[in-house]
């Protein structure tokens, strides 16, 4: 295989480890949006549900009611400081996955460079060649004209 065609390959490898990290960061930055979207749902229930009851400042309730609403509201804000964890956690999954496809963006466009590099001296190369034949073949019809006059 020649080395032409071995950075072809890795081009085309890296090309598919590129494509395959902006997809996982699409669909870590999906996530992290869901659970965001999640969260700001349980905080918008527990600030209704407060309000409902701030509505009747002077309304008696009983004692067992409010100790449920206690509780109830507790629970809202434990199940809310959950969710915010996992908002971060969605949140360093997305850095991550940035990192990784900045790496394979990187790693790709040196193979790139690399590869017209390698084609722009080949070129050169071959540029070489001819310019050499060419000057051969001027050198040999010079010698021709000089032998034969």
């Amino acid at each position: 295989m020649s080395t032409s065609n071995a950075l072809s390959v890795a081009v085309e490898m890296a090309t598919r480890q590129r494509d395959e990290a902006r997809r996982v960061l699409q669909d870590t930055r999906s996530a992290r949006q869901a659970a965001q979207d999640q969260l700001s749902q349980l905080e918008g229930y527990a600030k209704e549900t407060q309000n409902r009851w701030g509505m009747r400042p002077n309304a008696t309730v009983m004692p067992e009611v409010m100790h449920h609403h206690y509780h109830f509201m507790n629970r809202l804000e434990h199940a809310a400081g959950l969710q915010t964890t996992v908002v971060g956690e969605h949140a360093d999954r997305v850095g991550v996955a940035e990192r990784a496809l900045l790496a394979t963006e990187l790693r790709l466009a040196s193979l790139q460079k690399l590869m017209e590099k390698r084609h722009h001296e080949a070129l050169q190369a071959q540029a070489r060649r001819e310019q050499k034949q060419t000057d051969e073949r001027a050198a040999m019809q010079l010698r021709k004209a000089f032998n034969g006059s």
